[in-house]
């Protein structure tokens, strides 16, 4: 176990649920809307189905670039800050969301939001591999991956309660508002896990040595295909 470096230190049951929760914001913010896609589409001119459905899309394209940004960021600057960071990302787009005039606006603040869950998918990760080694590790990845896991089951049916009680922007606002409370308890309760001593430089040198130590282990590529096939 990685020795702790902040008198802030959650107990496990704790961590793991913190852990989760910021894993949850990212599935939350992709199937807690599907139920309000059509009424997103009239609101905002959009008849075509298929043309609905890239409010996902737009978001999991940020999603997806951005990680490759967050983990040489929090290689350099620790878990913490850039984690705030792109939570305040997710935070704000999520809010800003709602004001959308346009469809088009909307698809680029939801492209902005993904840039910023992205940060909670690495640093998530990124921590339990910092304070876990070995069986533990798995262990607290599997219990995570639970909740995360099971936000997709119930996320759409949040969207249609909260559909009942009001428009579809209700949706945003619910997603930014849950997001800043686990903002807040990542503030209070999340310790810095990176000592500085073990951080990298965020030079075009270090981050290629980073690329080729993935893409020359042979296990990483395999789970890493296995992950996007899936």
């Amino acid at each position: 176990t990685a020795t702790a470096i902040s008198t802030r230190e959650p107990s496990r049951v704790e961590f793991i649920a913190l852990v989760a929760a910021l894993m949850a914001l990212n599935a939350l913010a992709i199937d807690i809307m599907l139920p309000a896609l059509p009424h997103m589409g009239e609101a905002l001119g959009i008849s075509h189905e298929n043309e609905r459905q890239l409010v996902v899309s737009a978001y999991m394209l940020g999603f997806g670039f951005a990680q490759l940004v967050f983990g040489p960021i929090t290689d350099r600057f620790g878990r913490r800050a850039p984690l705030f960071v792109g939570l305040l990302i997710y935070v704000i787009c999520a809010a800003a969301a709602t004001f959308a005039p346009h469809f088009s606006i909307l698809l680029a603040i939801r492209f902005t939001q993904g840039l910023g869950a992205a940060s909670t998918r690495v640093i998530a990760t990124a921590v339990v591999r910092d304070r876990y080694a070995g069986r533990e590790m798995a262990e607290v990845m599997s219990l995570t991956f639970v909740v995360f896991m099971a936000i997709p089951i119930a996320a759409p049916g949040i969207g249609q309660v909260i559909l009942l009680a009001g428009p579809w922007q209700y949706i945003f606002l619910f997603m930014a508002g849950l997001a800043a409370i686990i903002a807040l308890w990542a503030v209070f309760r999340l310790p810095e896990t990176l000592p500085v001593e073990r951080r990298r430089p965020l030079s075009i040198g270090a981050v290629a040595d980073g690329f080729r130590m993935v893409f020359t282990n042979r296990l990483a590529i395999a789970y890493g295909l296995a992950g996007m096939f899936l």
